[in-house]
């Protein structure tokens, strides 16, 4: 998420009660989670697993729980007892609950020749580019960005919070949510079917690139950057904060694990499962994903089993 405009790091730490140590004297432009974050960005840590991550990170400044680290040079600690908290109480802060006040809210940009349709939600912020159709009952929530030339079909959901939770064994209540400050952006002459939901980015944006094809009841997860003319075919689940480079083809209830790569050109057949990255330019099949080639020869043989242990007793 970026903020409005820079600001001082002494007057986060004076938000958040924290400590600050090191370079104290500049500007937070954004507060991001590790796998996002750039320079002049904010992030927490509350394990020390992932203290050496964090500081190596381009974050240039960190949320931590202990002082008894090396400040990398030129950055800054922001030293709390809850990390978690204090990245909850900035998010708050910047990025607050505004309830809707009509379906379609008067900050929202919506461009020449769209079509919205009766019963369709607009939150905050929203923009929405030339020559769009949407149809009856979408929700297109705050912040989110829509391109131009791009239909959505009923009911389908954009922008919903992240599925994202911290969680720790040692309180009453394991999980709590992460608040979702970051945007869904919809690039131009994109196609989203009936019943799906795309979720916001965690702190950062999730991304449809210009040409994909998405059929009904699809759920895209938080901070998932999908490339350009991928197509999606029905009832595709794909997790959190996973790369799916250009021209990418899903068919049918194909399932994607989270924080994983599929290369560009690639065909994942139906009713497969993807558990890690899959290289470009080749099809796939299964659960887990082989080669679909591999796979088909494999089924052959299993197939053959019964046949070949029938001959196996008969040699005895």
């Amino acid at each position: 998420m970026r903020f409005p405009a820079p600001v001082a790091l002494t007057w986060i730490a004076d938000l958040i009660k924290a400590e600050l140590l090191g370079n104290s004297t500049s500007m937070a432009t954004g507060i991001n989670e590790i796998h996002r974050v750039e320079k002049g960005d904010l992030v927490f840590v509350d394990h020390p697993k992932y203290y050496d991550k964090c500081l190596k990170s381009a974050a240039s400044f960190i949320i931590i729980n202990t002082r008894a680290v090396e400040i990398p040079e030129g950055k800054a600690l922001l030293v709390v007892d809850n990390p978690f908290e204090a990245y909850v109480t900035i998010v708050n802060h910047f990025r607050p609950f505004q309830p809707a006040g009509s379906a379609i809210s008067e900050t929202a940009v919506i461009g020449e020749g769209t079509y919205i349709a009766p019963n369709v939600t607009i939150g905050h912020h929203v923009q929405i580019g030339k020559d769009c159709i949407i149809q009856p009952n979408v929700s297109i929530l705050d912040h989110c960005i829509i391109g131009n030339n791009v239909i959505i079909q009923s009911g389908t959901v954009i922008g919903s919070d992240a599925f994202y939770y911290n969680t720790k064994k040692d309180r009453e209540v394991w999980y709590k949510k992460m608040p979702s400050c970051g945007r869904v952006v919809i690039e131009d002459f994109v196609e989203i079917g009936a019943g799906c939901t795309i979720d916001r980015g965690v702190s950062h944006d999730t991304l449809i690139g210009q040409g994909t094809k998405i059929d009904n009841m699809v759920h895209i997860g938080h901070d998932t950057i999908i490339g350009k003319n991928c197509l999606f075919a029905a009832q595709v689940g794909i997790a959190g904060a996973t790369t799916i480079e250009d021209g990418v083809v899903l068919w049918g209830q194909v399932g994607v694990s989270k924080t994983l790569t599929i290369g560009k050109n690639a065909v994942v057949l139906a009713q497969s499962g993807v558990p890690s990255s899959l290289e470009g330019g080749k099809t796939y099949f299964g659960s887990p994903t082989e080669d679909a080639s591999i796979k088909r020869r494999e089924l052959v043989w299993i197939k053959r089993i019964p046949e070949i242990w029938e001959r196996i007793k008969n040699l005895q």
